[in-house]
């Protein structure tokens, strides 16, 4: 009996054969190929790298939003007229088509590292694509409903800045491994030059990146000013229904030194509180007055206000997510709220002696108290016995007027204007949103003895950049987050940022060089023990990668033959060399 032995023994490649499963449905051995990528191919790695980027800044964009997801469902509210949390469905899909990308990314960075040709599967390719467009179509609807929101990237910049830099160097410089493989391996001088040069453009570009980083929270911490005082912006709208005694209450607990409200005119001329037009989203209006449901809150008189119920919607809608954590008291107290009047506010900011600032928006055209809003508004002021200094009067309409009736109350302009400006106009407090004011400028405000007031600040890390850069108060939909702030989030002296950033450069360019030098002496020692162990017919396959797949092609049946006449598998054969036969 003649016993058949193969030709060579082969290695099962498990970890190979998943990578380029998953990636191209290439399973087998046969079906892998070391040929050059085709330019087909090469167009779609590319649309999978601009994904994966575009993706990375939209997913960025969204985790830093986080400070105003109550704002948006506000806008998709106005557009629609039904409350809902509409950054779920963005944040799971966002999320989900980012995991996917990046896979994808490091599959493909895999195949480019293993010498693997790449082929991404058609099915890949849809989930790309439609991954791709319904980013573009999110990017599209954020600038047209929601442009002001792009502001907190460049903003974000200055508290994560830092610590991203710090992550894409430390990725670049894992990215040289794969860099100095395609170098050593590849033939042609021109392309060596080419791709030396774009990587050490990319990595010289992020050795000189925090040139261009500022950051308030970089300074010496003997400079570093008071905590900001922290105003609860309608209470404490995450707790309690927004704009209700209940809220402000619980903003009380909380510490806050101020409360903001928002104030309406009743048809009888009652100024009370309510941040929309109308009464659908924060009142069972449309139980009580199911006629009148869609009519302008300002076009309700008092007795008919006090009619509606202000706290169930919050217990049923839940905005915020925080209603599990509410005892049954707490439960029961909230689903007991009524619409509150602007005197209720002030009694409760006079016996705190708390400060208090509220916006008041002006009647339309035909409401009775169109011309007499401010009067309206100033009698309640002083109908109420609040002391006139913890009063933050807001509305520009018959300054003068006031100042000479009320001079006692604190002129707050919510319109950016220059310091001196203010300074003539007798204002002695600004309140802006916080893109709307640098570093610089909040500085130029504290020299001239101008208070800022920022809104609306909920996250951490946004209250300890304007902590930083020197603001005097925030305006909190979460004054029970930062009442636990007691320190910004980070600080840096410069010489300590000067310090870590060029030993990171410094680590990285070392790295980088060894890399550089220990994938060509391997490439070299690999070549020379291939040499030495390779058969005539295997070394003339491995040189046919570079001949025409004809000619491939006639070796491959060669070899395949005489594995045949000695009793070998075809299969075994066709696994030792990574080319596709059905070329």
């Amino acid at each position: 009996m003649v016993k058949h032995q193969p030709l060579q023994v082969y290695e099962r490649q498990l970890c190979l054969s998943c990578i380029t499963g998953t990636y191209g449905c290439r399973w087998k051995r046969y079906q892998r190929s070391h040929d050059d990528t085709t330019k087909w191919e090469l167009l779609w790695s590319l649309i999978l790298l601009f994904t994966f980027c575009l993706l990375l800044v939209w997913f960025y964009f969204w985790w830093e939003a986080h400070n105003d997801y109550n704002e948006f469902n506000w806008f998709l509210y106005e557009r629609s007229g039904k409350w809902s949390d509409g950054t779920v469905p963005i944040l799971a899909t966002t999320a989900a088509g980012f995991t996917y990308v990046t896979f994808l990314m490091v599959l493909a960075l895999c195949h480019v590292a293993l010498g693997q040709q790449l082929n991404l599967h058609w099915l890949h390719k849809i989930g790309v694509t439609a991954a791709l467009l319904t980013t573009i179509a999110g990017v599209i609807s954020v600038n047209q409903t929601w442009s002001q929101e792009w502001d907190i990237v460049p903003i974000s910049f200055q508290a994560t800045g830092p610590f991203l830099h710090l992550g894409a160097l430390a990725a670049v410089t894992a990215l040289s491994w794969i860099v100095a493989g395609q170098v050593a391996r590849a033939e042609k001088t021109m392309f060596q030059v080419v791709v030396v040069l774009l990587y050490l453009s990319v990595l010289l570009g992020l050795y000189v990146v925090p040139l261009y980083l500022t950051s308030p929270c970089i300074m010496d911490p003997s400079t570093l000013k008071p905590r900001p005082e922290v105003f609860g912006h309608q209470g404490a709208p995450m707790l309690a229904p927004e704009n209700t005694l209940w809220s402000f209450q619980r903003a009380l607990q909380m510490n806050v030194t101020g409360l903001q409200a928002d104030v309406t005119l009743s048809v009888d001329g009652v100024p009370f509180l309510m941040h929309d037009l109308d009464l659908r989203r924060t009142t069972d209006v449309a139980k009580v007055f199911p006629d009148r449901r869609t009519d302008e809150a300002s076009f309700f008189n008092w007795t008919d206000l006090q009619q509606l119920n202000a706290g169930q919607w919050f217990l049923k809608e839940d905005p915020f997510w925080t209603v599990s954590s509410l005892s049954q008291q707490e439960k029961n107290l909230t689903a007991r709220q009524r619409v509150c009047s602007l005197q209720q506010l002030l009694k409760l900011a006079s016996y705190h002696n708390i400060s208090v600032v509220f916006r008041v928006k002006r009647p339309p055209p035909l409401h009775p108290c169109h011309h007499s809003w401010i009067n309206d508004t100033l009698q309640a002021v002083q109908q109420s016995g609040v002391p006139h200094h913890l009063v933050m009067w807001t509305p520009d309409e018959q300054r003068a007027q006031v100042r000479q009736t009320s001079p006692g109350l604190t002129q707050t302009s919510l319109v950016k204007q220059d310091p001196r400006d203010l300074q003539k106009s007798g204002i002695s407090r600004l309140m802006l949103r916080y893109n709307q004011v640098s570093p610089s400028e909040i500085l130029r405000f504290s020299r001239n003895n101008i208070s800022l007031t920022v809104y609306t600040v909920n996250e951490p890390w946004l209250f300890s950049v304007l902590w930083c850069s020197g603001v005097s108060s925030v305006s909190s939909e979460a004054p029970h987050i930062l009442r636990k702030l007691l320190y910004p989030v980070w600080l840096m002296r410069p010489n300590e940022y000067c310090l870590m950033w060029v030993s990171a450069d410094v680590v990285s360019f070392a790295a980088v060089i060894g890399i550089f030098i220990l994938q060509n002496y391997h490439m070299i020692r690999y070549r020379l023990s291939s040499m030495r162990s390779y058969n005539p017919e295997q070394i003339m396959l491995s040189a046919s990668v570079r001949t025409s797949s004809r000619d491939a092609n006639v070796m491959k049946e060669k070899l395949i033959f005489s594995e045949v006449r000695n009793g070998g598998g075809t299969d075994e054969l066709y696994e030792d060399h990574s080319y596709d036969y059905n070329q």
